[in-house]
């Protein structure tokens, strides 16, 4: 008996201390650059940079259908199937757009490199390009995510927006920044294109940071 607890004590500490090394990795991958201009309990508002992402489209219209084939695309890209065989390194977040029939995933290709720098995928189906810089109103959530999750957090924020009066995109996205096998610490977020004017920033921060209770399902 000593020896099974002292096996599963054992066991433990190694899950621990590898979980730790996993998110230091993670901590340590380059991140696609962005500014907090808002924050608020519940949401906030960020400006991101201009980028050089590869997308692929996926048909299916839900995470469980999009994620995996997505993700495999687009990693044998990154670690060689492309006409330099060249390995690109790994950023995050991977980003989702799904859809009711195609839907889409992209990574951001390392800063510093541009789309005559970028070698040329051996996938027809993977596109190079860039994406422009943008506001996103950003809700996070932890845990592993699912369709369920998605939808859920997806409503959440758009609520949030329509209250406050925000004008978006309804174009929502997913972003996921972990592995699948970092089981602690994970990050989750919905995101969407808004309108908004920073030299206007005084009055857009009294609409926003104001003091009203916001009304949100759970």
């Amino acid at each position: 008996m000593k020896l099974l607890f002292s096996i599963i004590i054992l066991l433990l500490l190694l899950m621990i201390f590898s979980q730790v090394l996993i998110i230091r990795s993670t901590n340590k991958t380059e991140k696609r650059k962005f500014r907090v201009i808002l924050k608020q309990d519940s949401f906030e508002i960020r400006h991101y940079t201009d980028a050089i992402v590869a997308s692929v489209h996926i048909e299916g219209n839900t995470y469980q259908k999009v994620a995996s084939p997505g993700f495999k695309k687009l990693a044998k890209y990154i670690f060689g199937a492309n006409q330099s065989h060249k390995n690109i390194a790994m950023t995050s977040p991977v980003e989702m757009s799904i859809n009711d029939s195609l839907s889409q995933m992209s990574f951001t290709m390392p800063s510093g490199q541009t789309i005559e720098s970028l070698p040329k995928p051996d996938d027809s189906k993977i596109q190079v390009h860039s994406t422009p810089a943008e506001y996103l109103a950003v809700l996070s959530f932890g845990g592993y995510s699912s369709d369920q999750k998605i939808k859920h957090y997806t409503s959440i924020l758009k609520s949030l927006l329509d209250q406050k009066g925000i004008k978006h995109s309804n174009n929502f996205r997913y972003l996921g920044y972990n592995p699948p096998y970092q089981f602690i610490g994970r990050r989750n977020e919905i995101v969407v294109s808004i309108q908004y004017n920073e030299s206007n920033k005084k009055n857009r921060e009294m609409s926003i940071l104001d003091k009203r209770p916001i009304k949100v399902k759970k």
